[in-house]
């Protein structure tokens, strides 16, 4: 089957609302503008940081615990003022720091993209899709 190109198909985004050849019937939602575009790529990006930053941190607090429990099998404690148990204990600071920021980050990046979707949820942008309702097919971007 070809398609001739000339409109006559009701196209996917119009099926079962009676309207064919009308572009602005068909789009319910246009695409946000300014700072909402990026929202949801925010929200998700920030909601990824979030999890791996828990999933660093529960690791991180395993591994101290960890050590501290094969350090105090000889009869020492890791809370003792020598330089053998501030090494341990000062072992995932930096780790720990940074999943802490970066647990604190992706929060913040998270809410911030959720603020953004709730307060632009019902805006309507402009219409950048420039579509003038011509089907191409594979021959046509072919040269055939």
């Amino acid at each position: 089957m070809e398609d001739s190109g000339t409109g006559d198909n009701i196209s996917a985004d119009t099926a079962g609302r009676g309207t064919v050849g009308n572009d602005d019937a068909g789009q319910e939602r246009r695409r946000p503008q300014g700072l909402a575009r990026y929202a949801k790529p925010a929200l998700i990006a920030g909601a990824v940081i979030a999890v791996v930053s828990v999933a660093l941190l529960v690791i991180i607090f395993f591994l101290d615990s960890f050590n501290a429990t094969v350090y105090s099998v000889g009869g020492k404690n890791v809370q003792d003022a020598t330089d053998e148990a501030r090494a341990i204990r000062d072992t995932y600071t930096a780790a720990r720091l940074g999943g802490i920021i970066f647990l604190i980050a992706g929060i913040l990046l998270a809410a911030a993209g959720a603020v953004l979707m709730y307060r632009h949820r019902n805006d309507e942008g402009q219409d950048t899709d420039e579509d003038d309702g011509e089907d191409v097919d594979f021959d046509d971007l072919a040269g055939q």
